[in-house]
């Protein structure tokens, strides 16, 4: 790729919080030192983005680590005739998830016989919402569930009254709670780790354009860099604000702490979770497999440009 020419890569991201880093380094210009020509789009649901990846409409994909995982597996919610070929480049985030409710909702014993919006039915962070409700005393078969899709469009059948019940990330979690709604729980008080969201490609893309992705990952890592520089946080605040406006001034503080916490939010370096990937695994291999357990996070990696990037092994 010479000085003069410019790859484009297209992405396709869920709504939230954690898409800061890709708006900074838009923004920023850290993606045009790397001669990228860059195209976001948000996606309305995971089968959406899955479907699209598929049919050659994208190359970067920022999804969760559980979609790769199903995916691969075939036991993707799209369909086993739908094959996004996805293949994790780098870390993103260590997931908080959590149950948003109705106001008359207070307790998980009053999710009996209610409707909870999900992603998809087959997905891991409805794995997470059974577990959760495992560790609350209900068990799957209390609740109906519906597939809504993602965060923005669930959030608002809770709003309007169509569910009782949804899983939230930043800023619809801080949204919500302003709002009126409860927080029954969140999936940091059981988990230690989760791997929430990955970097993703296709694996195929990335095998021919092997420049054009370590580019991405050095304009990105500068992204988050800067999102994570204490030195920027208002700058952050204004620009996470400007991409979202429907974040309330009085909720930006609260999500930009979520967001920032390693705990909750964005991984420090892209780092991939170890920890947080064999808990998707699994809650999988509980929840959505009738095989053999999954147990091996590296057949759904491919680190090396990652490594070439930052010198780490």
């Amino acid at each position: 790729m010479t000085p003069e020419t410019k790859a484009g890569i297209r992405i396709i991201a869920f709504p939230g919080a954690p898409n800061l880093p890709t708006f900074a380094a838009m923004q920023q210009g850290f993606f045009t030192e790397e001669n990228l020509s860059v195209d976001l789009t948000l996606t309305g649901s995971s089968v959406e983005q899955a479907q699209r990846t598929a049919a050659g409409e994208f190359d970067i994909v920022f999804t969760a680590f559980d979609n790769v995982v199903a995916y691969g597996e075939g036991q993707g919610a799209a369909g086993a005739g739908v094959d996004p070929d996805y293949v994790v480049l780098m870390g993103g985030t260590q997931l908080e998830l959590a149950i948003v409710t109705a106001p008359e909702i207070k307790q998980y014993a009053d999710l009996k016989g209610k409707s909870v919006a999900l992603d998809a039915l087959s997905t891991g962070f409805a794995f997470v919402l059974f577990d959760m409700f495992e560790d609350g005393g209900l068990k799957r078969d209390d609740a109906n569930y519906a597939p809504v899709g993602a965060t923005p469009q669930r959030w608002q059948s809770v709003k309007g009254g169509e569910h009782a019940a949804t899983l939230t990330i930043e800023p619809f979690t801080s949204i919500a709670r302003r709002s009126g709604f409860n927080v029954l729980d969140v999936s940091t008080r059981i988990y230690d780790s989760y791997q929430g969201g990955v970097v993703t490609a296709r694996r195929a893309w990335a095998a021919e354009n092997p420049q054009t992705v370590r580019a991405f990952i050095r304009g990105y890592l500068k992204g988050l860099a800067w999102t994570l520089d204490p030195a920027n946080c208002q700058a952050g605040e204004q620009l996470l604000q400007a991409k979202m406006p429907e974040i309330q001034p009085a909720a930006l503080q609260s999500v930009m702490n979520s967001l920032l916490s390693s705990k909750s939010g964005l991984t420090p370096y892209a780092k991939i979770i170890p920890e947080g990937m064999k808990r998707v695994l699994e809650l999988r291999s509980r929840y959505g497999s009738t095989g053999a357990p999954l147990t091996d996070p590296a057949k759904y990696l491919d680190l090396s440009h990652y490594e070439a990037v930052t010198g780490a092994k």
